[in-house]
């Protein structure tokens, strides 16, 4: 480590020197780092390599899972979503109790944790719907259903200033994360007023496999939307939508 001198101060990297400030006055040093080879084979980082696995096999497993309601994310997700779902993919990894450190997937953990996840975390379902549902998936016979109660718009949405109209919307997913594969259906509403009359029970049906060995998965949501001119706008571009995880079956 050198100390800089001369009028002109560095901050940076150039070339092999690092340029940077601290308490003591601008300094320099050498770039150094790990190589990859010594990443690889060095028994110092085998923790190191087992969190890497892990951590890069909850990132693949979070995207299968994002693919399979791709169409539904397009306006309900946060910016920071992927980054927290990983988050929750690696504690469902932890929990596997059947391989070891490095080998763990989501398949031998407990996907089960992942209930209640929000992909809009501005947006949280339970702020943006007050109606009491059901959500149920059926392994043996591939039902996934969510049936919503009775309710009257204006009381119970949390709907954003501006909005007209919403949309019910779920989706069933059937995930195999060793293959990256899945199956998966959607169901929503037709576009709905908000207004002071109650609603009929709805019921949005999905179908998966019958009798399937993956997880499965339930999301429910709602969408707001703006009508001008007989013309349906999301808001912001479904800033304020919800969608949840709201039921997980895992592995039989």
């Amino acid at each position: 480590m050198a100390r800089q001198k001369g009028i002109i101060k560095l901050k940076g990297t150039m070339g092999d020197i690092t340029f940077y400030r601290t308490k003591d006055g601008y300094m320099a040093r050498e770039k150094g780092g790990i190589t990859a080879e010594r990443m690889q084979n060095d028994p110092r980082f085998q923790r190191t390599r087992e969190n890497m696995a892990e951590f890069g096999r909850a990132g693949k497993a979070g995207k299968v899972l994002r693919a399979s309601i791709q169409s539904l994310l397009r306006t309900s997700a946060d910016r920071r979503m992927v980054s927290r779902l990983t988050k929750e993919m690696i504690k469902v990894i932890q929990l596997d109790a059947v391989n070891p450190r490095g080998l763990r997937n989501v398949i031998d953990g407990e996907a089960e944790l992942l209930l209640g996840f929000e992909f809009n975390i501005h947006g949280k379902l339970e702020h943006s719907i007050s109606a009491p549902f059901t959500a149920t998936l059926d392994r043996v016979t591939g039902d996934a259903v969510v049936e919503i109660e009775p309710f009257i718009p204006t009381e119970s949405l949390g709907a954003p200033a501006g909005s007209t109209h919403y949309k019910l919307v779920a989706a069933a997913m059937d995930i195999n994360f060793e293959n990256g594969t899945f199956a998966s259906e959607k169901n929503a509403t037709p576009m709905l007023p908000i207004d002071t009359v109650l609603t009929t029970a709805v019921q949005l049906n999905n179908n998966l496999p019958e009798n399937s060995v993956n997880p499965l998965f339930l999301v429910f949501g709602i969408n707001f939307y703006q009508e001008v001119n007989g013309t349906f706008y999301e808001l912001k571009n479904g800033a304020y939508n919800a969608l949840q995880i709201v039921n997980v079956s895992g592995t039989p």
